[in-house]
């Protein structure tokens, strides 16, 4: 292998790492607001069902309402610096715009077709990593 292409695939490793490790941080804090938007929808689902059903169901809906608000308080403390969710964590913005110099320095170095391939092998390992988790017990 030829030192340049040793270099190009340090180069490539590099960048993958840097991607994966600063996408999981900062997905961590973001999924949340994209978690809470389908927790939003399956309790209105809930609320819809006929009054008996969900009688039936009230235990559990109390506990998927009391799991939303702490989900919301939760992403708001490690998102937002103010109460109200309008001035944005210091290290958020660090995660976010970390992401935005990486994505470039990927299309810099490798192209924006590597990026795209970047991307891809992450969702896929995220998606695997939940289709492989156990049970909780």
């Amino acid at each position: 292998m030829s030192k340049s292409l040793d270099e190009k695939n340090l180069t490539r490793r590099y960048l993958v790492w840097c991607y994966k490790t600063t996408k999981e941080d900062f997905d961590k804090i973001e999924r949340r607001f994209t978690q809470l938007k389908v927790d939003y929808f399956l309790r209105d689902y809930y609320k819809s069902l006929k009054k008996d059903i969900r009688s039936d169901l009230a235990q559990h809906m109390a506990g998927f309402d009391d799991y939303i608000a702490n989900k919301e308080e939760k992403g708001a403390l490690d998102k937002f610096a103010d109460t109200k969710g309008k001035v944005a964590k210091k290290e958020f913005l660090y995660l976010k715009f970390r992401l935005q110099a990486i994505e470039k320095a990927i299309v810099h170095f490798l192209g924006s077709k590597a990026l795209n391939d970047i991307k891809s092998l992450y969702e896929a390992e995220m998606t695997n990593r939940i289709l492989q988790a156990r049970e909780h017990s």
